[in-house]
């Protein structure tokens, strides 16, 4: 009787290592998924997103933002690595100076998720959980189609701010204050 060898699962060291495939992927579990490349208007507030995060934490040198995927290492054994739209660090999680080149070992505080039309929340959930897990502060899944900001944190219920609430984050980014329309809008 032949026994099927099961596939190598992937470490995250491993993972970044890869040639780039093409397509955009995430590491789940020790196992590579594609993903479909999101549209024009995701690519729109995501950019609104970091240019909003950025200036404030820049003006204040309160720390970075990070796009584009960069990979957060989210679960070990097996590894897990997903690419939040936008995140931020504190300099306090990554000092100034160092940028790592690879997965940094610090969580960032905020992830950023966009909804692209394919996302389904089932698996929208699932990576908000495995973020706080690994030690996000809070979690925010902006969903364009409804106007919406779902704000997840590892300690208290969430919640949906509506276009016009405003989005804050006190203990993190002291002064900071955008309602959900505006990170819409790109006029």
């Amino acid at each position: 009787m032949a026994t099927a060898t099961p596939a190598k699962l992937l470490t995250a060291e491993e993972y970044l290592r890869l040639p780039d495939l093409g397509v955009p992927t995430e590491l789940v579990r020790g196992e590579i998924v594609e993903m479909n490349r999101p549209g024009f208007r995701h690519g729109v507030v995501c950019g609104i997103i970091a240019g909003t995060v950025r200036e404030f934490a820049k003006s204040r040198s309160l720390g970075r933002i990070a796009t584009n995927d960069s990979g957060v290492v989210t679960e070990r054994g097996p590894d897990t690595v997903r690419g939040p739209d936008v995140a931020y660090y504190s300099y306090q999680r990554v000092p100034k100076g160092q940028t790592p080149k690879g997965y940094p070992d610090q969580r960032p505080e905020i992830t950023f998720e966009v909804l692209s039309p394919d996302d389904r929340w089932k698996d929208v959930h699932a990576k908000v959980a495995e973020y706080l897990a690994a030690g996000v502060d809070v979690v925010v899944v902006v969903d364009p189609d409804s106007e919406t900001a779902h704000v997840s944190f590892p300690d208290q219920p969430g919640r949906i701010l509506e276009a016009h609430d405003r989005l804050e984050f006190p203990g993190i980014l002291p002064g900071f204050s955008v309602s959900v329309a505006e990170l819409l809008s790109d006029e």
